[in-house]
């Protein structure tokens, strides 16, 4: 894989966690710094850890189902991005004001699943991991500081938005990695 396409990857896996910190931005009735890079260390944080924890699962297993693998990267990047694209059409949750360890936690663990599974599809297709998640785990930091301050400044209408481009994105890397295990991408 290209750096442009895990950077493809790390955008469309940083979507989550990006509408999440503009309903965090939200909440808040003054914005500050300390809120954004809080908010960027926890999601950026846990979308670098959880493709490596997936990465070493995937690993364990890869040679019992390594026949299949392509198929399995194919879905699970399918499902992800399709999960994706049907949550931007639900309404938005009303999301509290605080950004302590209870609050931002579970925000953490929820908007990172998706990367577990992302990992373990690495694992398959026998990624260089630690660039990888170095690099998802940044683009996630950045998308939920520029998250908290965009929430702030121009409210919810774009949450949607960013989920259903962060679906496509998976869905189509999905895609092209069918389409060149298949031998009909070079």
């Amino acid at each position: 894989m290209s750096v442009l396409e895990f950077f493809m990857i790390a955008v469309g896996l940083s979507m989550d966690a990006f509408a999440v910190a503009i309903c965090k931005g939200l909440s808040l009735p003054k914005i500050r710094w300390k809120y954004a890079w809080i908010t960027g260390i926890y999601f950026g944080g846990f979308q670098a850890g959880m493709p490596f924890l997936g990465y070493l699962l995937g690993v364990r297993f890869q040679n019992l189902i390594s026949s299949v693998d392509h198929w399995i990267a194919f879905f699970l990047l399918g499902i992800i991005g399709g999960n994706m694209i049907l949550e931007s059409r639900k309404e938005a949750e009303k999301l509290d004001i605080s950004f302590g360890v209870m609050t931002m936690l579970p925000l953490a663990v929820a908007t990172s699943i998706d990367a577990l599974a992302v990992g373990v599809s690495f694992a398959f297709l026998q990624v260089d991991i630690l660039p990888a998640v170095c690099l998802i785990g940044g683009v996630t930091f950045l998308f939920s500081l520029a998250g908290i301050w965009i929430g702030h400044i121009f409210g919810a209408k774009y949450k949607a938005r960013a989920e259903i481009a962060g679906g496509i994105i998976l869905i189509l890397m999905g895609g092209k990695i069918l389409l060149e295990h298949l031998g009909i991408l070079g």
